[in-house]
């Protein structure tokens, strides 16, 4: 039990720490939420406390539902990034929240530069 609260801590720690980076630059924001079965995205924009664009794997086609869990984050980061051309957003803070910079997380952060988002 104590390793649980622990890595707990830790985790908490890492969200205040990315979210201080996130309140000084004063640009639109690209949250992640990993589950163990998916992924979610979302732009948002912190001076008016609104969701923009959000995307998810239920989002994505069911042929790619089939595929492995990182290459679905890599799909809705492109997913996003094309929502967020249509909006005319280009140019967003990358906020992997609790979470290292790996795996799913990773993934989703590659097919958002793939779809033409800058972070």
């Amino acid at each position: 039990m104590k390793i649980r609260k622990k890595t707990n801590k830790i985790r908490e720690r890492r969200e205040v720490r990315n979210r201080k980076a996130t309140i000084k630059v004063g640009v639109l924001r690209l949250s992640v939420f990993r589950s163990n079965k998916s992924v979610y995205a979302q732009v948002i924009d912190d001076a008016e406390g609104k969701t923009l664009i959000s995307a998810s794997v239920k989002d994505v086609s069911l042929t790619d539902l089939k595929k492995v869990k990182t290459e679905q984050a890599k799909l809705v980061g492109e997913a996003l990034a094309k929502k967020a051309k249509e909006k005319g957003i280009t140019k967003v803070f990358f906020d992997r929240g609790k979470f290292r910079y790996h795996g799913r997380v990773k993934a989703l952060a590659e097919g958002a530069r793939l779809g033409g988002l800058v972070f």
